[in-house]
């Protein structure tokens, strides 16, 4: 017994150890060495700061850096009825084009998005068309970008040329003339079709400002301003192009709660039926109501001292003004006298005023 005791407690001591020397390499050496070494894969940093795989800024703008980058914007989904027009510029653009070209032309609206200003101008392919808009009601101003496949489609359709060919392109030399004035009777088409978009929700007149071909010249917001950014494709048989309208947030703002409604002409529950009726039983209600002669304040002690044949002095004289009363509102205020053997009051002043008349 005496020799077996100290092996088993031998042993045990010697595991523990063991255990204590491996805890002891993983927690202080391997670990510090481990992190020393680690380095993020590209993979890991893109995901980090919110871009996708191929190192741009993609779809997955809702995750890590970019996410408290974008919060700031203001999401066009908080005004549904943006949509709603939109859906009918589409509409009638198609018909005011196809007029226009004597083509068939079919308008798709791609997407609405938020953008800022600064990072809208910094993206826009050249070369390009800008046009410069006013919002006469609104007073203030909106931009539209014709793409050079949209500028040369154009071109070649007013001017003749052969179905089915695509458009000839000839980069790198500046919009002519003739180009230029084509393009002005384009926008002024588009122009008026978001005029009449707009029309139901709030009349509104875009007014054709100037055509630049220099992003830096077309600048009608803060860099930092967020907009509203719609995206349209225009499809001539084999030719077509992009028209894409950017109206900042500063210029909806006069009819920001117009936008915000789920549907025309609505009216958060209200029911205006209702509403009508109720007004007009409440003119026929009886109310009763008070011609009070004057008041006086006196002490409770005094007033507790009253008795039958007591008499109350009141500081009014016979042509004084008396109130007239319905509950604690003063409403009229008139003449007592006689009138048929019955005391009466003749209003001369109106004391309860509409807050509209005020």
């Amino acid at each position: 017994m005496d020799d077996t005791a100290p092996q088993q407690s031998s042993g045990e001591l010697s595991e523990e150890e063991k255990l204590a020397a491996e805890w002891g390499a993983a927690t202080e050496g391997g670990g510090e060495s481990e992190a020393a070494a680690r380095v993020l894969s590209q993979n890991e940093i893109d995901s980090l700061l919110g871009f996708d795989a191929g190192g741009g800024a993609g779809g997955q703008e809702n995750s890590g850096i970019m996410a408290l980058i974008n919060s700031a914007l203001v999401n066009y989904e908080r005004l549904p009825m943006l949509e709603v027009v939109f859906d009918r510029l589409v509409r009638m653009m198609s018909t005011s084009l196809r007029n226009f070209t004597s083509d068939n032309v079919e308008v798709s609206l791609d997407q609405i998005t938020s953008v800022r200003f600064g990072d809208y101008l910094n993206s826009i392919p050249l070369p390009a068309m800008l046009t410069v808009f006013k919002a006469e009601e609104w007073d203030n101003s909106g931009l539209m970008t014709i793409d050079s496949a949209m500028i040369y489609s154009i071109v070649d359709v007013l001017l003749g040329g052969r179905r089915g060919t695509a458009a000839m392109r000839i980069e790198g030399r500046p919009y002519t003339t003739i180009e230029r004035n084509l393009v002005e009777r384009l926008v002024r088409v588009v122009l008026a079709d978001m005029s009449a978009a707009f029309d139901p929700l709030s009349p509104v007149t875009f007014r054709f400002d100037r055509l630049e071909t220099n992003p830096r010249f077309a600048t009608i917001a803060r860099p930092a301003n967020a907009a509203v950014l719609a995206k349209l494709r225009i499809d001539m048989e084999d030719r077509g192009g992009r028209i894409e309208i950017l109206i900042p947030y500063a210029t909806l703002e006069p009819i920001r709660e117009l936008l915000l409604q789920m549907f025309m002409g609505e009216k958060f529950g209200r029911d205006s039926i209702w509403e009508t009726h109720l007004g007009n039983e409440l003119l026929m209600t009886d109310m009763k109501m008070q011609a009070v002669l004057d008041e006086v304040s006196l002490p409770l002690i005094e007033v507790m001292n009253w008795q039958p044949g007591s008499r109350l002095m009141l500081n009014v004289k016979a042509d004084d003004l008396i109130a007239l009363r319905a509950g604690e509102v003063t409403l009229f205020q008139g003449r007592m006298g006689s009138l048929n053997g019955h005391i009466a009051v003749k209003v001369e002043e109106v004391t309860l005023r509409d807050k509209k008349d005020m």
